[in-house]
């Protein structure tokens, strides 16, 4: 595992690159969690009906 950049210079701009395209591939091929979902879940912190984690698709 490589150690975190102690700053902005030494991030990978080669990696952050293809993480980017896959985000965008994701998107594009509707890999998503909805905001919906995850404001339910935020919501959800703190009580006793915690929500599990959301998904791709919820």
């Amino acid at each position: 595992m490589k150690p975190e950049p102690s700053n902005v210079r030494d991030i990978d701009d080669e990696a952050e690159a293809a993480a980017d395209a896959q985000g965008l591939a994701d998107i594009q091929a509707g890999r998503v969690v909805s905001g919906e979902a995850v404001k339910r879940w935020l919501r959800s912190w703190g009580t006793a009906d915690r929500l599990p984690t959301p998904r791709v698709g919820d």
